[in-house]
């Protein structure tokens, strides 16, 4: 079973930046892509950025375009996303998600990170 563990969630003020990582536990992995979602109290799971696994092509949420930006070690089986320029609007509990290979979506979770962005 493909595992993903988050890390990097925390507080931060307004106009100040954050970095979160997301690791697979298996030995091998093979995926189409990765992404980053978030969740706020009360709204709908979002897509914040996605990459293609195999050659780094990045997605974007217009919301997010320009302050964030989502990169890839492939060798370490790792995900990054670099958070800079933070609003408040940006708290949300953030999810990787995996959409691995031979899958028909993103099936693979991680447990979530909270970010808070608050003076």
């Amino acid at each position: 079973q493909v595992q993903l563990v988050e890390s990097g969630g925390g507080l931060v003020q307004p106009g100040g930046s954050l970095r979160l990582s997301c690791t697979a536990s298996a030995r091998t992995f093979s995926a189409y892509g990765m992404a980053w979602f978030r969740q706020a109290p009360g709204q709908e799971r979002e897509i914040v950025a996605s990459i293609r696994w195999a050659n780094g092509d990045p997605y974007y949420a217009d919301s997010v375009t320009g302050r964030f930006t989502i990169s890839k070690h492939r060798t370490r089986n790792t995900m990054y996303l670099q958070m800079t320029s933070l609003k408040p609007e940006d708290t949300a509990v953030y999810y990787c998600a995996a959409h691995l290979v031979g899958a028909s979506g993103y099936h693979v979770w991680g447990q979530g990170t909270q970010v808070t962005v608050s003076s």
